[in-house]
């Protein structure tokens, strides 16, 4: 279990340190959906929703098979 808590605090930690980068890439994806008018908008991201669950995914599975081999 700590181990499993490190892992997560680091992986937070990159995160954060690459956070100006992530949101250039995932800011504007294919299948984002933008609403604009005077004084609202709405963004549905749609796209970067299905990649970041696509990541996450590999990301969790991989720190867990590490974790019980």
């Amino acid at each position: 279990m700590q181990k499993l808590l490190i892992i997560i605090g680091l992986l937070l930690i990159l995160i954060g340190l690459a956070w100006p980068l992530l949101r250039r890439a995932f800011g504007n994806m294919p299948g984002d959906v933008h609403w604009g008018g005077d004084g609202w908008s709405v963004h549905i991201l749609l796209g970067t929703s299905v990649v970041l669950s696509i990541l996450l995914t590999v990301v969790l599975n991989l720190v867990l098979w590490w974790m019980n081999r």
